[in-house]
């Protein structure tokens, strides 16, 4: 007979927000209370691979069962993954968690609806949400479930904006000023001190020559936006272009459903910061009211998966 402290797999769920700068996972019951937790780093199939990627969230999915116990698999697992961006690449990788029988029922869908869900709770079939972190992608849904949603594959597709595009415009906004080609700006100063070289021109050539990786370019964020509150006019620039592509995104995807004054929902580590200026573009340019959404995503993929497959007061906040 099992331990009495054995909790039955049927009567738990497994809900991951996969993101490009970390990986959250929590084991919960039926009604959406946590078990556990486990957090590791990126889920990046798009860059790393779809192995490499899996092997992240099966390490963390391997830390939340190794008490021991749980008896059998879960009743379901919801998983909101960044590269979940086209119709084949959700497949294979609802495919990849499927094979590692975890669950009896496995939902995955892009990272962007975790917030989407975090945010407008009972509400969350109606709105627009936008992830603006390291990148930026959207998703609008219409209170009779159609969808709006973006190829999200970065610039090829139309994509600007996040901590990434941010820190790359910065240093090219850098290197225009220090050989004379574009206005002076404190961002020469923020990108050399931030890397730890004595030009914007060795940073240049060091990433250039693989020895600085480009992705340290997001770090820069923080720089951009403490400069444009500074009164750079470069940097107050990066971040009005920023505000007017994460309302841009929105309201396109609310024309498309052809939804009248939507919630929109903004989160990720860049547009959730707090940052005045940036938050006053959008709201002056957003097709709605904005929130900004402070709950961890994996709260969104938590009151998902207990609206899916929990108890009935769950699914009644949840809307499912």
């Amino acid at each position: 007979m099992a331990p009495h402290s054995t909790l039955r797999g049927s009567d738990l769920l497994i809900a991951v927000d996969g993101g490009n700068s970390k990986t959250d996972v929590r084991l919960v019951r039926l009604d959406g209370t946590e078990v556990r937790r486990a957090v590791g780093g990126p889920f990046r199939p798009q860059a790393l691979g779809v192995p490499a990627a899996m092997a992240v969230l099966a390490g963390l999915v391997r830390e939340l069962l190794a008490p021991g116990d749980v008896a059998g698999p879960v009743r379901g697992i919801a998983a909101f993954l960044a590269g979940a961006d086209l119709p084949e690449e959700v497949e294979t990788l609802r495919t990849e968690i499927e094979a590692r029988g975890w669950a009896k029922e496995v939902y995955v869908a892009n990272d962007t609806f975790a917030v989407l869900y975090a945010g407008a709770g009972s509400d969350r079939r109606a709105g627009v949400a936008v992830v603006c972190g390291t990148g930026i992608n959207c998703v609008a849904v219409a209170p009779d479930g159609r969808m709006a949603t973006y190829p999200a594959l970065g610039a090829e597709s139309g994509d600007w904006g996040g901590g990434g595009d941010l820190g790359r415009a910065a240093l090219w906004w850098a290197i225009r000023a220090e050989d004379g080609r574009g206005p002076a700006t404190s961002l020469v100063e923020a990108v050399t001190s931030h890397f730890g070289r004595p030009r914007v021109l060795d940073v240049v050539l060091a990433m250039h020559r693989g020895e600085e990786s480009d992705r340290r370019a997001a770090e820069l964020a923080p720089a951009v936006f403490a400069a444009a509150e500074a009164g750079d006019e470069v940097a107050g620039l990066l971040i009005d272009v920023l505000g007017d592509e994460i309302a841009g995104m929105a309201s396109a995807a609310a024309r498309r459903l052809g939804l009248e004054a939507p919630a929109v929902l903004i989160g990720g580590s860049v547009a959730a910061a707090g940052h005045v200026r940036l938050l006053t573009r959008v709201r002056e340019r957003a097709p709605g009211p904005v929130t900004v959404v402070t709950e961890a995503p994996a709260v969104g993929a938590v009151r998902y998966a207990a609206g899916r497959w929990g108890d009935a007061a769950a699914r009644e906040y949840c809307d499912v």
